[in-house]
């Protein structure tokens, strides 16, 4: 692996703030700290969509964006790529260029990152027979892999299981108490139980499930909380905004908006219990990161949630669609002794550390690597 060089094509890696974009922020400080320690020749990130990078993730040298400019993108992306080793895809979206370096340069390495909902689906025959011939997949939960080897009839050996990890840089708590600032900023008694979800609220996007937890909250007790958090676009925003209304929740849903990185951990903390009950997860990044927080979750049995919860370690795995079981889980999990943060801390850095992401990326290019001795 020591001779390798290893291409990394993403569309947003740092101008956005969700999932994918962790996904890329994380391989890239794989791939420099396999550089910094020769495991590898060398390294190129390439991003479509931003202009910038955050050097905490990525070397300067290796780093170039092109602020949306698809062109230049495509260009230096063949230019690289024919002189790589490996290529990685980011995204189904960029699978064009694997395909042309591939036909510049026949036998390069392609890997593609399967997410979830952007590849469960049928795609153009082209596409689908390029993989099929000539793409491994690393899919970030076992039902995204098991979806993407059915849908697009794969080879099971083509296809490996890397659950996602925790940001690098994730300021991991050493005291769990909730934060008194915030419980004054939003008004919060000590009597009250906080529901939280954090997740970017988009019109287009309506299956995460924090609908149905607004749905689901005027048979609960008075003194549960929602918090839920994350960028809204307007259509969203004015349909959430429309339920609460509807219910008459005002005074019992707190929708913060964007939250800054140096508040995460807080709201995190501040919450007694996370919930995001979505039918069409891939993984879920969230999840994880309450358990770094000390805080069980509850999320849908009908993606890729259960991962990310250890099938049920770290939280419980509902039916979004069930509301009696979505009402019950949540009463269970508020009411019933829940095991110590400390536990849920320790067991996620145990499946989810940065540093085990890290030796799993780097046995997988290893092992081919032998293979194709």
């Amino acid at each position: 692996m020591q001779d390798q060089k290893i291409l990394l094509l993403t569309l947003h890696s740092f101008s956005l703030t969700g999932g994918i974009e962790k996904v890329c922020r994380s391989l890239s400080k794989v791939l420099k700290d396999l550089f910094e320690q020769q495991k590898i020749k060398s390294y190129q990130v390439l991003s479509m969509y931003d202009s910038v990078a955050d050097l905490k993730y990525v070397n300067q040298k290796s780093f170039k964006g092109f602020g949306s400019n698809r062109f230049r993108f495509a260009c230096h992306a063949i230019k690289f790529g024919s002189s790589s080793d490996v290529i990685i895809l980011s995204h189904v979206n960029l699978l064009i260029f694997g395909w042309i370096i591939q036909k510049i340069k026949p036998g390069k390495r392609i890997i593609l990152f399967a997410h979830g909902i952007e590849i469960w689906t049928e795609l153009s025959k082209w596409k689908t027979d390029f993989i099929r011939k000539n793409v491994e997949i690393f899919a970030v939960s076992r039902f995204t892999a098991d979806t993407v080897q059915k849908v697009h009839q794969l080879n099971s050996s083509k296809i490996t299981v890397l659950n996602n990890c925790l940001d690098p840089f994730f300021a991991l708590p050493e005291s769990f108490a909730k934060p008194l600032e915030l419980m004054e900023r939003y008004g919060l008694s000590t009597d009250m139980q906080v529901l939280f979800t954090l997740n970017r609220l988009s019109y287009s996007e309506q299956y995460k499930g924090y609908d149905k937890v607004i749905e689901a909250l005027p048979e609960l007790p008075k003194n549960v909380i929602y918090i839920l958090g994350g960028k809204a676009d307007a259509g969203e925003e004015l349909r959430i905004k429309e339920l609460i209304s509807s219910l008459e929740l005002e005074q019992r849903v707190i929708l913060t908006g964007f939250i800054a990185d140096d508040e995460i951990v807080a709201h995190y903390l501040l919450a007694d219990l996370f919930i995001m009950p979505s039918k069409a997860e891939g993984f879920g990044i969230s999840f994880i990161e309450a358990a770094a927080c000390g805080r069980r979750s509850i999320c849908g049995n009908l993606d890729g949630s259960r991962d990310a919860i250890l099938n049920g370690t770290l939280g419980r795995p509902v039916n979004p669609d069930n509301k009696p079981e979505l009402l019950s889980a949540i009463i269970d999990e508020l009411s019933i002794a829940q095991p110590k943060a400390e536990f849920l801390q320790r067991e996620c850095l145990k499946a989810f550390s940065h540093a085990s992401y890290s030796a799993k990326i780097a046995e997988n290019l290893t092992a081919r690597a032998v293979l194709n001795l």
